[in-house]
């Protein structure tokens, strides 16, 4: 499929603002998709129905859309039910993501069910499993999802809880799926990008260390306090 061949050994670039945080805006969000585009990116990860219609208008590149919604009482918040996955097609993304973990969704439906759904309503979309753990990503594939990111390493209460990308995760999975594996989480420099995709994995997902500034910003004022605190303390 041209989407798949498309982003292979890519840079997909996630472009996400949350409601409190300053660059939270369809028309910002596609400024910096386009940004991303005329840098080298191979797809944009976009969330929110507005955010991905403002950048289909923007950018060529294929858009992986979520929208992030929590319910009351369900742990799932990355596209967790039908209502979300029809905003997404609707707004023009070609790959849907939405999260297969063993989590039960609202309405009290299972991954599973909600594939099946998805599949049913809209057979010509790409559906990403945002998975946490190996087991996961094996039942994934099982279930007929198209493409299998680790975005949700570290984010749910039995994933292991690590300060870097989950390596280990990539490279386990990268050995045994027949569908492409999408490395995401916690990745901050090109160098661990590169290991990603060494390790096997189909194309790299990069957020936080690209484009969110507050974030960027913290990550370096952070790093220059314990440096200055450990050369006070010689």
């Amino acid at each position: 499929m041209k989407v798949l061949d498309d982003i292979k050994n890519g840079l997909i670039v996630s472009c996400q603002a949350l409601s409190d945080e300053p660059l939270h805006s369809p028309l910002i969000m596609a400024k910096m998709a386009k940004a991303a585009e005329m840098g080298g990116a191979v797809a944009i990860r976009a969330n929110g129905f507005e955010d991905i219609k403002a950048i289909r208008r923007e950018v060529k590149l294929p858009i992986i859309g979520l929208i992030k919604k929590n319910y009351e009482g369900y742990k799932p918040y990355i596209t967790p039910t039908i209502e979300e996955v029809s905003a997404v097609v609707k707004a023009g993304a070609d790959i849907v993501a939405i999260d297969a973990t063993k989590l039960i969704k609202p309405g009290d439906i299972s991954t599973k069910d909600l594939l099946r759904e998805i599949k049913k309503l809209y057979p010509n979309i790409l559906v990403m499993a945002d998975i946490s753990t190996y087991n996961e990503g094996i039942e994934a594939e099982n279930l007929g999802f198209d493409i299998v990111s680790t975005t949700l390493s570290g984010y749910t209460d039995y994933s292991p809880k690590i300060d870097g990308p989950d390596f280990e995760l990539i490279e386990k999975l990268s050995k045994v799926l027949k569908i492409p594996l999408i490395a995401e989480g916690r990745i901050w420099t090109p160098e661990e990008a590169i290991k990603a995709l060494e390790l096997g994995a189909y194309a790299v997902v990069v957020g936080t260390a690209i484009t969110r500034p507050q974030e960027i910003t913290k990550h370096f004022a952070e790093s220059i306090r314990k440096a200055v605190k450990y050369a006070g303390t010689k």
